[in-house]
């Protein structure tokens, strides 16, 4: 099986390997199946997509809405690179899953509208499918509501008219979308566990996501949720795409 790339953007370490390894996991990957570029540590190398099965890009802190004045030099040139490796993708119709951070990089790419209007602290969210979600290979053998964890600070508003919607909740329209056959985004995240939202919650406890003080109470009611169903997706991503 050709590799996947995982393309990430975490600074702190400690969240960056957690992510890494809960890809690992979840998507039944070796180490030597899953190459990992980490975005905020140097320029993106030159991809041969033929190198590989699918690209991930994982969760991030940058927030695609926020007005250019007020991003880092390092976010633009994040930016800048992603938005060029999507118009490789989407001409390709490559296989892509985003989390998180996909809906702002490949939602912004195609037309959406990315804004703060439907933001969602950090815990868990009831999801449901669409029947066009029900559907489709991806979310095979899910059933139509589960839950899964999120917080974010910007979401997808509104999608272009070729976005077919997948899933949505009840605070946030647009959960999943796809373009063409094989581009994906997620708004929730599909690689965490209770564990793993239980380490981002004390790593980003000064990120501004949440007041710092009530880190401790969001970790006992992330213990409170049973997260099962949304892992199925990379599951399910590693066994299409793998080849």
């Amino acid at each position: 099986m050709k590799p996947f790339l995982l393309l990430a953007s975490r600074a702190e370490d400690t969240a960056a390997e957690d992510e890494y390894a809960a890809y690992l996991r979840y998507g039944g990957l070796a180490p030597a199946q899953l190459r990992r570029i980490r975005l905020e540590a140097a320029p993106l190398p030159e991809l041969k997509l033929s190198d590989y099965s699918g690209v991930i890009v994982g969760g991030s802190p940058f927030t695609s809405s926020d007005p250019d004045e007020q991003k880092s030099a390092v976010q633009h040139r994040v930016e800048g690179e992603l938005s060029g490796l999507l118009d490789r993708l989407v001409a390709a119709d490559f296989p892509f899953l985003g989390a998180c951070y996909g809906v702002g990089t490949l939602g912004t790419h195609q037309g959406a509208v990315i804004d703060r209007t439907f933001g969602e602290p950090l815990g868990g969210v009831e999801i449901e499918l669409t029947e066009a979600g029900l559907a489709d290979p991806l979310l095979r053998g899910m059933p139509r509501r589960f839950t899964a964890f999120t917080g974010h600070k910007e979401a997808c508003t509104s999608l272009p008219a070729h976005a077919v919607l997948l899933a949505t909740s009840k605070a946030c329209p647009v959960q999943m979308f796809r373009i063409k056959e094989n581009l994906y985004a997620t708004q929730f995240h599909p690689e965490l566990d209770v564990e793993g939202l239980v380490t981002r919650i004390d790593i980003y406890r000064h990120a501004g996501y949440f007041p710092p003080e009530s880190a401790e109470e969001l970790m006992e009611k992330a213990r409170q949720f049973t997260v099962t169903e949304p892992t199925n997706i990379l599951k399910n991503f590693v066994a299409k795409y793998g080849s």
